[in-house]
C-alpha cells in the first residue's frame, strides 16, 4: 500500500527530483525515500522534456544503489601462497598514494606514452568524470588515449567538424514538427534516442504519424522502431553509403536540389554533384537490396516534403563506411534545405554551451605507433589498444588507467585485449565493479553511488530535441569515507603535482563549475533569463528554454562561417566505396548487433529487473539461412569470424533479412574473477569475441563492428 502522511513512517518519506543518467533520454524522475531506502521511482510529469515518461532502466537505480556487488571502498590485488591472487580492502590514502606513485614511476622510466588511458561510455553519463579528469591527465599528456568514442559515434563528430566546424555540432531531428523522417541504422524505441535525446519516442512517433508524418526506416532488421514505421526496407549491412549517394544522385539528376536559406553560406554542392554521378540507384540496388525505383521515389519524397529529416545512428556509424555515411546524411539535409529548419534538423543552444566553451576537435594530428591509425580529439582508435600494449618498443603501453569502461566486452576482439591486459606492469581502474576489464587491475578506485552525488547532463542537453536544463541534487548523503569520482581525480592530481613540485590544482566542485557556465552561457547574466544554479535548484523539474530554432550561419564554427560541402577527406573516400563494390561481394553471412530497452552496453546486466525474462543473448537468423544449414530453432551453433569463434543459441526470426545474423552487445559475463553475481547468471556471449580489431572504417578509424563477415554452423 502506498504511504500517505497518515501512514506509519510516512513522515519520514521524502521526494527527490532527479534526472535518470542511465541513457541519453535523461528522463525526469520522482524518487521517494524513507531513511536510506528507495521506496519508489516514478516519472516526473513536470519535466519539460520527458513529460512523465520513464523506461525500466530508471527503476533499476534502486538496484544499482543497493547492489551488494558494488564496491564501497578501494581494493588492491594481493598475491596468495598458491600463485593466485585475491582482493584486499585498503584505505583511500594507500590506494591514492600507490596509484600516483606507479603512474609517475612508469612515465619517469619509460616516457609519457608508456601510460595508456581508456575512458568508457558511462563517463558522459556522470558529470564529475567529465569536469575533473583533466585535473589529473594534464600531467600525463600521453598520445595513448582511448575511449568508447571510436566504437560508437566518432563518424558523427567528424561530420560535424568537417561541415560545421565543431565536433559537438550535431544536427538534431525535430520530429515534433516534421513531415518526413528517413532513419537509417537507428532504433530509438530501444535506445531512447542516441546522439538524439528524445524521451517518450513511442508517443512522439505516434503523434508524428497521426498528423500525416511518414517514417521510413532502413535497417537489416525489422527493429522495434521499424515495427512502428510507415515503411521499412531491409538493407545489406555496410551499404548505407551507397543508398545515401544514390539518393543524392537522384536529387541532382532530377533537379531537386534546393538549399533554400542555406545557399548564401554553403559552397561545394557542384563538386558533390559531380562526385555522386557514378552512384546511380541501379548501382546501389545491386548491393543494398533496395529496388532502384524505390530509391528514386524515396529521394523525391524527401525533396517534396515540407520538412524532412535524414538521421542515422549506430548501424550507420559502426561500419566500414561510417564517416562517409554520416557526411552523406548531412549533405542530404543540406541539399534539400532541411538543415537548420523547423521540422528538419536543427542545432541546440544548451544552457551550458560546450560548443562555445570547448575546442572544436582535430583529426590526424598524430597516429598510433603500430598500425598508424589517426587520432581524433587526441584519442586513438580503441581497436588498436591491445597491440599498443603487446608490441615492444618505444611508446609501448606499460601502465593503464581505465575509467568507467569495460573494453574487454565493448571493443573488437575482446579476447585479444583480455590477454593483453594481463601483461601490463600496472593497471588502475576508477570503477564501482570488478568486471571483465577491471579484474586485471592492481587497484580499483570506486566512486560513490549515482544517488549519492549531484548531477548535470553536460553531454545530453547538447543533443536534446528541445532546449531544457535541470540540476539534480544528491538523493542520499555521501557515506563516511567515500569519495566522488571528481574527488578521486582531484586527490590523484594533488599527489602528482606535489611529486612534481608543481602548484596543486584548485579543488572546484562540479556544481560550482556548472554555476559559472550557466551564468556565462546563452541564458545567463547577459540574457533576460539570468540563469544560474540557484534558479535550477529552485525548479528541480527543470526549466524549458524552448523549441530548437534556426541559428545559422551565426552558430557555425568554421573559420569563415560557411558550410563547405566539398570536404576533401570523404570526397576522396568515395573512390574506396566504388572500388569495394565494383564486383559482387562475398556470400558470407554478415553480423550486426542489436539493442534492448532494458540494456545499455555492458553495464546494465547485474540488476535482476533488467535481465529477467527470456534469454536475450541469442543469435537471430532468417529461416532460409537456417534451413540451408540444417539448423533448428534453439540449438547451439558456432559463430565464427577471422578473429574467433563462440557458441550461442540460434533463434529463428523473419525480422532479420537473409544473409544477416544479429547478436546483442555487452554480454559475456562468464570470465573468471568477475564479481557480478546476477550478470554471471545471465552471462550470455560477447559479440566482441568475434568482431575483428582489423575491421575499421578506413576514413575515421572507427570500429566496424556491424557487417562483420561470419559463418554459422552446427558445432
Amino acid at each position: 500500500m502506498p504511504l500517505t502522511q497518515d501512514s506509519p513512517g510516512a513522515a519520514d518519506t521524502r521526494t527527490h527530483y532527479r534526472a535518470c543518467h542511465l541513457c541519453e533520454a535523461i528522463c525526469g524522475l520522482l524518487i521517494e525515500t524513507r531513511g536510506e531506502e528507495v521506496v519508489s521511482i516514478k516519472g516526473d510529469p513536470q519535466d519539460p522534456l520527458s513529460r512523465g515518461h520513464i523506461c525500466p532502466k530508471a527503476i533499476a537505480l534502486k538496484d544499482i544503489h543497493e547492489d551488494p556487488d558494488r564496491l564501497r571502498g578501494p581494493v588492491k590485488k594481493v598475491a596468495d601462497a598458491k600463485g593466485g591472487s585475491h582482493w584486499q580492502e585498503i584505505t583511500w590514502q594507500e590506494a591514492l598514494d600507490t596509484t600516483a606513485e606507479k603512474l609517475l614511476e612508469t612515465v619517469d622510466e619509460h616516457g609519457v606514452n608508456a601510460l595508456g588511458i581508456y575512458m568508457g561510455n558511462p563517463t558522459v553519463h556522470n558529470y564529475g568524470m567529465m569536469t575533473h579528469q583533466g585535473q589529473l591527465f594534464r600531467y600525463f599528456r600521453t598520445d595513448n588515449r582511448f575511449s568508447a568514442t571510436s566504437v560508437d559515434q566518432l563518424p558523427h563528430h567528424l561530420a560535424a567538424l568537417w561541415l560545421f566546424g565543431h565536433k559537438l555540432m550535431f544536427p538534431i531531428p525535430d520530429i515534433d514538427r516534421s513531415d518526413y523522417f528517413l532513419m537509417l541504422g537507428a532504433n530509438p524505441v530501444a535506445s531512447n534516442g542516441s546522439i538524439w535525446t528524445v524521451p517518450d519516442i513511442r508517443r512522439r512517433i505516434k503523434d508524428f504519424k497521426a498528423r500525416g508524418g511518414r517514417l521510413v526506416v532502413i535497417d537489416p532488421r525489422r527493429t522495434e522502431t521499424a515495427a512502428l514505421a510507415s515503411e521499412h526496407h531491409f538493407i545489406a549491412p555496410g551499404t548505407d553509403a551507397l543508398l545515401l549517394a544514390a539518393l543524392l544522385h537522384t536529387l541532382f539528376a532530377e533537379g531537386l536540389v534546393d538549399p533554400g536559406p542555406l545557399a548564401p553560406f554553403t559552397t561545394g554542392l557542384d563538386a558533390v554533384a559531380e562526385a555522386m554521378a557514378p552512384f546511380t540507384p541501379d548501382f546501389a540496388a545491386t548491393h543494398t537490396g533496395i529496388d532502384a525505383d524505390t530509391i528514386r521515389q524515396m529521394a523525391r519524397n524527401f525533396a517534396d516534403a515540407k520538412a524532412a529529416i535524414c538521421y542515422g545512428r549506430m548501424g550507420v556509424s559502426t561500419q566500414a563506411y561510417g564517416a562517409l555515411s554520416q557526411w552523406l546524411i548531412q549533405l542530404l539535409n543540406i541539399a534539400t534545405g532541411n538543415l537548420d529548419k523547423p521540422g528538419g534538423s536543427l542545432f541546440t543552444l544548451p544552457a551550458v554551451d560546450q560548443v562555445a566553451t570547448t575546442g572544436p576537435g582535430g583529426f590526424g594530428r598524430h597516429h598510433s605507433r603500430v598500425r598508424g591509425l589517426p587520432e581524433f580529439d587526441r584519442e586513438l582508435p580503441a581497436s588498436t589498444l591491445a597491440e599498443e600494449i603487446t608490441t615492444e618498443g618505444e611508446g609501448q603501453i606499460r601502465a593503464l588507467f581505465t575509467g568507467a569502461g569495460n573494453p574487454v566486452l565493448s571493443t573488437p576482439n575482446g579476447r585479444q585485449l583480455d590477454a593483453a591486459l594481463a601483461q601490463l606492469d600496472f593497471m588502475v581502474s576508477l570503477d564501482p565493479y570488478i568486471n571483465e576489464t577491471t579484474r586485471h587491475a592492481d587497484i580499483i578506485l570506486p566512486p560513490t553511488s549515482p544517488l549519492e552525488h549531484d548531477h548535470y547532463d553536460l553531454a545530453f542537453h547538447v543533443n536534446a530535441m528541445r532546449n531544457t536544463t535541470r540540476f539534480s541534487e544528491a538523493v542520499f548523503d555521501k557515506p563516511d569515507g567515500a569519495l566522488h569520482d571528481w574527488e578521486i581525480f582531484q586527490a590523484l592530481a594533488e599527489r602528482v603535482a606535489t611529486a612534481r613540485g608543481q602548484e596543486t590544482p584548485p579543488a572546484v566542485p562540479p556544481a560550482q563549475m556548472i554555476d559559472f557556465a550557466l551564468q556565462a552561457g546563452p541564458y545567463g547574466n547577459a540574457s533576460e533569463h539570468a540563469l544560474d544554479l540557484q534558479q535550477l535548484r529552485a525548479q528541480p523539474s527543470g526549466i524549458d528554454l524552448g523549441e530548437l530554432q534556426p541559428q545559422l550561419p551565426a552558430r557555425l564554427r568554421t573559420a569563415d562561417q560557411r558550410i563547405h560541402c566539398a570536404t576533401p577527406e570523404p570526397l576522396a573516400d568515395l573512390a574506396r566505396l566504388l572500388r569495394d563494390f565494383d564486383t559482387d561481394r562475398d556470400k558470407e553471412l554478415r553480423l550486426i548487433g542489436r539493442r534492448h530497452l532494458r540494456s545499455n552496453n555492458s553495464w546494465m546486466h547485474n540488476y535482476h529487473r533488467l535481465v529477467k525474462g527470456p534469454d536475450r543473448c541469442t543469435l537471430l537468423m532468417h529461416p532460409r539461412d537456417m534451413d540451408s544449414r540444417r539448423l533448428a530453432d534453439g540449438m547451439e551453433v558456432e559463430l565464427r569470424s577471422r578473429a574467433g569463434a563462440v557458441r550461442v543459441q540460434v533463434e529463428r526470426s523473419e525480422d532479420i533479412m537473409p544473409g544477416v545474423v544479429s547478436l546483442p552487445h555487452g554480454f559475456g559475463h562468464h570470465r573468471d574473477g568477475v564479481r557480478l553475481g546476477t550478470a554471471r547468471e545471465h552471462a550470455g556471449i560477447s559479440c566482441n569475441d568475434v568482431t575483428d580489431e582489423l575491421a575499421l572504417d578506413a576514413l575515421s578509424g572507427n570500429a566496424a563492428v556491424n557487417g562483420v563477415p561470419v559463418t554459422v554452423a552446427a558445432p
